[in-house]
Formats: structure tokens, C-alpha cells, sequence
């Protein structure tokens, strides 16, 4: 029997007036597999990601979540699947109110109802998981580096155990090195909590470290998937030229007059 894949999308489709950003998607990521879906800027990857979430409703196609549809789904319904869901965002979207544990614990607290003391446990744990000190955990975002907060905002997306996480351009703003350090966290991250990982990002680094299959987005269209290690010899004239960032190529940048 064929296992069903935790993460399907059959055939989606999302547009925007007359502009077309996804035009009939198709993608299964298996349970613990981590996707990387790359892609240029503004070629749709945030709109997908944001379709799965149930933020945005697709004109059309299928999104299911452990075999579960969920384009349409009520919002008590919804609500459950977005328990099974982890989220590291782009600029990491750190409240600057609130102190670092509070921040880690923040689904804790306000999804699960968990008492302060507890919930303040669990995310010096998961600061420690992300190389952190629980002293960390007193301090305010604005107190911390660039990098430091990254890690915080990892600590955040696995502090509920999820089952699924979204990584939405995790190396953004970071020289080369953090960048490499947050990949590894990540790996190691999703390993001890057994998560499956779905991912978006132009960092082709981070896409080749934490992916077990790349898949290549362009004008709407997943133009190439495969394992992370074939991705050198795809074939793909597009993929060739994104992944070596050259200028000439079938690709070209859009200008404005």
C-alpha cells in the first residue's frame, strides 16, 4: 500500500486578476522528506506557500494535508491543521514587546493554552536545541544579532513539536557563514522532531544542505523536480542558469520602461 504523502498538490492554481502566478502546480512531499522549492523573485513560491496555509484559496486544484482536502475547509477544521503546522518566516517576524522565551513560547501560550511556567520550560529547551543560552531567554529581539534572532525564530517554529515545517527564506540577511550554521540547525532541527520540511528560498547553499528534493518554480510552473543531488546535471537549460546565477540564459530579467 502506498503511503499517503503528508503535503499533495494536485493541479493549483492562483491568480491574481489577469496575472497568473500558479498555473496547475503539482508536488508531494512524503512524510520526514524536506522539499526545497527555488525559484526567482516573484516567480510564486510565497504564493504557494501561503495557498497551503489556507491564507490564500487557489481558483482551482487539490491541496492535501495527510490526505486530508483542505482548500474550502471550515474554520474549525482548519484550525486543527494548523496545529500540525511550524513556521520560520522570512525576516524572522519576532514580536519586539515581548522577551525571547515569551516569544518562542508564543504558540504555547496562546494555541495551547499552557501555563507561563511551563511553557517558559519548553522554550528555554528549544533555545538550548538551537545553541542558545537560557539567559538568552530574558533578553528582547532588539538585544540580539542578526543570526541570534534567526535562531530564535527556529527555536519558535519547533517549540509545538510540529509535524510539518515551513521555512520561508531562512538565510535571508546572513553572511555566508550564519547562513551555514542556520542550515545545519535546521537539518538537525527537523531530525529530532521528526518533522517533514517544505521550504522556499533563492539560496541555492541552503537549498543543496537541507533538501532531500529540489523543485524549480518558473512563470507558475514547477519546471523541474528531483533529489537535491541531481540537480547539477538536470538538464534544464532554466535550472542550469538559476542554479550558477548567470545572466544570459534563457531567463531574462523583466525591466520596467
Amino acid at each position: 500500500m502506498t503511503a499517503v504523502p503528508k503535503i499533495e498538490l494536485k493541479g493549483v492554481h492562483k491568480a491574481f486578476g489577469p496575472k497568473v502566478v500558479l498555473d496547475g502546480i503539482d508536488l508531494s512531499v512524503a512524510r520526514g522528506e524536506s522539499v526545497v522549492v527555488i525559484g526567482g523573485s516573484g516567480t510564486g513560491k510565497s504564493v504557494m506557500l501561503k495557498s497551503i496555509l489556507g491564507l490564500l484559496r487557489p481558483e482551482s486544484g487539490s491541496i492535501r494535508i495527510d490526505g486530508e482536502e483542505v482548500v474550502g475547509m471550515g474554520a474549525k477544521d482548519r484550525d486543527r491543521i494548523m496545529k500540525k503546522f511550524g513556521m520560520l518566516f522570512q525576516g524572522g517576524a519576532l514580536f519586539d514587546s515581548l522577551k525571547v522565551w515569551e516569544n518562542v513560547a508564543f504558540g504555547l501560550i496562546q494555541g495551547q493554552r499552557m501555563e507561563r511556567a511551563k511553557a517558559r520550560d519548553i522554550a528555554i529547551e528549544k533555545l538550548a536545541q538551537v545553541g542558545l543560552a537560557a539567559s538568552t531567554g530574558d533578553l528582547f529581539p532588539s538585544e540580539l544579532s542578526g543570526g541570534m534572532q534567526k535562531r530564535v525564530s527556529l527555536a519558535r517554529a519547533i517549540a509545538t513539536n510540529p509535524e510539518i515545517i515551513f521555512f520561508d527564506e531562512p538565510t535571508t540577511g546572513l553572511d555566508p557563514i550564519m547562513a551555514d550554521v542556520i542550515n545545519d540547525l535546521i537539518v538537525k532541527c527537523c531530525k529530532e522532531v521528526g518533522a517533514t520540511a517544505l521550504s522556499i528560498t533563492h539560496d541555492m547553499a541552503s537549498a543543496r544542505k537541507i533538501s532531500d528534493r529540489i523543485a524549480m518554480l518558473y512563470k507558475g510552473k514547477l519546471i523541474w523536480v528531483g533529489p537535491a543531488k541531481d540537480i547539477d546535471h538536470s538538464g534544464n537549460e532554466y535550472v542550469d542558469q538559476f542554479i550558477h546565477g548567470r545572466a544570459v540564459g534563457p531567463i531574462t530579467m523583466e525591466l520596467r520602461a
